[in-house]
Formats: C-alpha cells, sequence, structure tokens
C-alpha cells in the first residue's frame, strides 16, 4: 500500500501546481487585455508626432538636430534593452536575449565598444552576468509603466549621442503581434532614419500648413525630437508588456494542460497499483483458505 499512498501524494501534488497555474493563466489574461488597449492608445501620440517632426524638419532645413546626424563610422554602440522583470513566460526573453547576444558578437568583432541601457529585471542580470557595460537601468516597472519612471534611464543614452560619445543607440523588445505571435525586435533608435520620419501624401496634406514658433524653431524642433524618442521608448516597453502577459497566459495553459495529462497518467497508475493490491490480498485469503482446508 505504500506505492498506492505515493502515487496518491503526487496527484494531491500535481493538483495543487495546476490549481495555480490555472489561476495565472486568468490572470495573464485578464492584465493581457488591459495592456494590449495600452499600447493600441499609444500608437496614435507616436504617429501625430512622427508626423509634425516630419514636416517641422522639411520646414527648417537650415537646422539638423543631433538626433538626426548620422556618424562616418560607428565605434560606440548604445543598447536599451527591455525584458520583462517576472519570468514565467515561455521563451519571451530568451529569444530577444539570444538576438541581443548575436548582435553584440558581430560588433565586438567588427572591433565596437558596446554598453547598454537594461529595462526590466531580466535584462539587467542578463547584461550583468555577461559582463557588458550598464550605463543605467530601471527595474520594477509593473503593469502600467509611466514615462517618468523611464526618462532618467533612458536621459543617458540620448545625452551621450547628444555630444557625440555614443555613435547609434537601438533598441530590443518583443513586438507584439498576436496573442499567439511575439517576435524580438532590433532596431536602430538613433541616428534617426528617413523612413522612421517618412509621411505618406495624405499625410503631407493633413500636416502642410506654417507653424508659429515661440521662442524659435530650433527650440521646437529640439523639444519635438526628444518627445518622439520618448514616445518610442515607451511605446517599445508597452509593446513588450502586452507580448509578456500573451506569451504568461500561453505558457500558463500550457502548463496546465501539461498537469491535467500528468494527473490523467498517475491515476492510470493509482488504480493499477491499487487492482495489484487488491488482487493479492485476494490471493493470499483464497491460499490461505485452501491451506486450511
Amino acid at each position: 500500500m505504500a506505492g498506492v499512498k505515493e502515487i496518491r501524494n503526487k496527484i494531491k501534488s500535481v493538483q495543487n501546481t495546476r490549481k495555480i497555474t490555472k489561476a495565472m493563466e486568468m490572470v495573464a489574461a485578464s492584465k493581457m487585455r488591459k495592456a494590449q488597449e495600452r499600447m493600441r492608445q499609444g500608437r496614435p501620440y507616436a504617429d501625430k508626432v512622427r508626423n509634425i517632426a516630419a514636416h517641422m524638419s522639411r520646414a527648417n532645413p537650415e537646422y539638423r538636430h543631433p538626433f538626426m546626424l548620422t556618424r562616418e563610422t560607428l565605434r560606440k554602440a548604445a543598447y536599451i534593452v527591455v525584458t520583462t522583470d517576472k519570468g514565467l513566460c515561455g521563451a519571451l526573453n530568451t529569444n530577444l536575449l539570444r538576438a541581443l547576444v548575436s548582435r553584440l558578437r558581430e560588433q565586438e568583432k567588427a572591433g565596437v565598444t558596446v554598453s547598454a541601457t537594461a529595462i526590466g529585471n531580466k535584462g539587467f542580470g542578463f547584461l550583468s552576468r555577461l559582463g557588458t557595460q550598464i550605463d543605467s537601468h530601471v527595474i520594477h516597472l509593473g503593469d502600467r509603466p509611466h514615462l517618468e519612471t523611464l526618462i532618467g534611464a533612458i536621459k543617458v543614452q540620448l545625452d551621450a549621442f547628444a555630444a557625440g560619445q555614443t555613435d547609434a543607440v537601438f533598441l530590443c523588445y518583443t513586438r507584439f503581434v498576436n496573442t499567439m505571435r511575439q517576435e524580438p525586435v532590433i532596431e536602430q533608435l538613433l541616428p534617426l532614419t528617413a523612413e522612421r520620419l517618412e509621411q505618406t501624401v495624405e499625410e503631407r496634406g493633413r500636416y502642410g500648413w506654417d507653424y508659429i514658433y515661440e521662442p524659435d524653431a530650433q527650440s521646437v524642433v529640439d523639444d519635438l525630437l526628444v518627445r518622439y524618442v520618448e514616445a518610442l521608448i515607451y511605446q517599445a516597453v508597452a509593446e513588450n508588456i502586452a507580448s509578456e502577459q500573451s506569451a504568461r497566459m500561453v505558457a500558463m495553459k500550457a502548463a496546465s494542460d501539461n498537469a491535467k495529462k500528468v494527473i490523467d497518467e498517475l491515476k492510470l497508475a493509482y488504480n493499477k497499483t491499487r487492482q495489484a493490491a487488491i488482487t493479492k490480498e485476494i490471493a493470499e485469503i483464497v491460499g490461505g483458505a485452501a491451506a486450511i482446508g
């Protein structure tokens, strides 16, 4: 009967684990909907700022903001790495960090010096173990990120690029495609490329008015481009959180399904062991009765 008791304890243990994973799946599903809504709400603002910045840049071709100046050679690159604070979200962080390591190795071979800003606990821990120079970091963002929390860490890289200490800044995050698919992205943030500030014919007509500047065009363009870059980073964080909740929901659902399979297998083993024990007892009783008779 020791075998039966051991299997019964295993069944109870797996059932308790399944309750936890099921609860985490439901919580992640609820948070996922809110994160997706927050992510979609941020897109119109970033798009509006991009169009105004593009129009104002064309209206003032004599002034080029440092964020738009391309360096002749790439000597130092900075990476803003957006990951999650918590685990249990499948291969979400692993896929991004694997792509990042591949990129860092390529740049090290090319003689490029690399530093990083970590947004999220998982990325911060990974970059620390990797030995990468970490210029700034921010962790424990929670489910609702706030721009004022991010600005301090971001400003380190923006100021370094504007001062010419860094030749390029790259943004690494996981883009939300749909509930079942999230893809790791490593894209150039600075200098701002022409593609980022490209406008369609419709957008050019919509934003084709003249502006009155206060105090002057240069100050307005400076502030506007900084706001635009901050909006891009905030949007990347929002996309990453939506991806995190989706990946966690899928991972917890898979864990719950696997737990159910394990419970079914353990119940089958339990019944077989119990039947074997009962058969053995019956055989002993019949054998004892036959001996007495």
